[in-house]
């Protein structure tokens, strides 16, 4: 419990569900997230970002802050949750806020019944690949995809995705 008079900066970003209100501030969020990998020679295609794609389709949205200054998207595929996306204010990247993002998400999908969480990332980025390794996620060999994640596979194959750098399938149990 803070002290009177000091901030509790952790309340300042608390996680919970999106509200519709909150859907138009997102985008601006993922492409200030997106200038990040610019220094790595990444630089993502034009057109409308993973969020705006994500809010129209049947998606759980997960916001941190109010308003928000980061996001998690996930929806169902194979029966169980995807993490399409987490994205992070640029200014504020280092403070904590993917990670309890991503707390949220796996409890979720626990509180849920779902055997565990998969997602698609860049394989040697450090805030990719190396970080989701260091919050419980490991390699999803490919025998073990279902056609939804062999289409999210492919769909980003399609989009040039796999031309910016190695990417990883990834995956974690709930909780």
């Amino acid at each position: 419990m803070a002290r009177a008079g000091s901030y509790d900066r952790r309340m300042e970003y608390e996680v919970r569900l999106a509200r519709p209100s909150d859907l138009p501030g997102l985008p601006a969020i993922e492409i200030s997230a997106d200038r990040l990998f610019a220094p790595l020679g990444i630089v993502f295609p034009p057109g409308p970002t993973v969020i705006e794609q994500m809010a129209g389709a049947d998606a759980e949205i997960l916001v941190a802050g109010d308003p928000p200054v980061a996001f998690a998207a996930v929806e169902d595929v194979d029966g169980a949750p995807h993490l399409e996306q987490i994205a992070v204010r640029g200014d504020l990247v280092g403070r904590g806020i993917g990670t309890r993002l991503l707390r949220a998400v796996r409890e979720r999908a626990a509180a849920a019944g779902a055997p565990g969480v998969s997602l698609l990332t860049f394989r040697d980025v450090p805030w990719n690949g190396p970080w989701y390794a260091r919050q419980g996620f490991a390699e999803l060999p490919e025998q073990r995809w279902g056609p939804g994640l062999r289409a999210y596979w492919k769909a980003e194959i399609e989009a040039g995705l796999h031309d910016l750098g190695p990417r990883l399938m990834m995956w974690a149990p709930s909780g």
